[in-house]
């Protein structure tokens, strides 16, 4: 595996909804990237050549610039600071608030009490149930905060950094 490749390289995995955040922003975006796939039903990462690049073993991980950024919130805020086009944030602080406010309710509270790591922690017969739950309280919340922010998207008439979040979800 090459840390430093020319053009980035998107360690993912077609049902990582962390992953297709970054998908989405990349492609939003117009950035050509190369998507390696890391198989999570296989345990491919916990594989040494992969956590030697990331420690946590977690999805997405994106090669770029000389950098192994981790973390799908902050690989979409990094492309945003350094992609200026098609912005994921509005220049509206208030609006930026709404947006990261969304993207909490997806991305904290939502899907990491309903992925595959928590989800193996309960007995099988739960887990469907558990899963189906959280995600419903999860949209619920975010339902409500959209009465007061849609327009076309998440967050006004553009997209943002919410809707590459919650489209995942859904």
């Amino acid at each position: 595996m090459d840390p430093q490749p020319t053009r980035p390289v998107l360690y993912t995995y077609f049902r990582s909804s962390c992953s297709a955040r970054v998908r989405i922003a990349l492609n939003l975006k117009g950035i050509d990237y190369e998507p390696r796939a890391v198989n999570l039903l296989r345990d491919e990462h916990h594989d040494d050549a992969y956590t030697s690049l990331n420690p946590n073993g977690l999805l997405p991980l994106l090669l770029i610039d000389g950098l192994a950024l981790t973390q799908s919130v902050a690989i979409i805020e990094y492309l945003d600071e350094r992609f200026p086009q098609c912005p994921l944030l509005p220049r509206d602080p208030a609006l930026r608030a709404s947006v990261r406010a969304i993207v909490g309710v997806l991305c904290c509270d939502t899907q990491p009490l309903q992925n595959m790591r928590v989800l193996r922690a309960l007995p099988e017969p739960q887990r469907t149930e558990h899963a189906r739950s959280v995600i419903a309280a999860g949209l619920a919340v975010v339902e409500t905060m959209l009465e007061a922010t849609a327009g076309r998207f998440c967050v006004g008439d553009d997209v943002t950094m919410a809707d590459c979040c919650l489209a995942p979800q859904l």
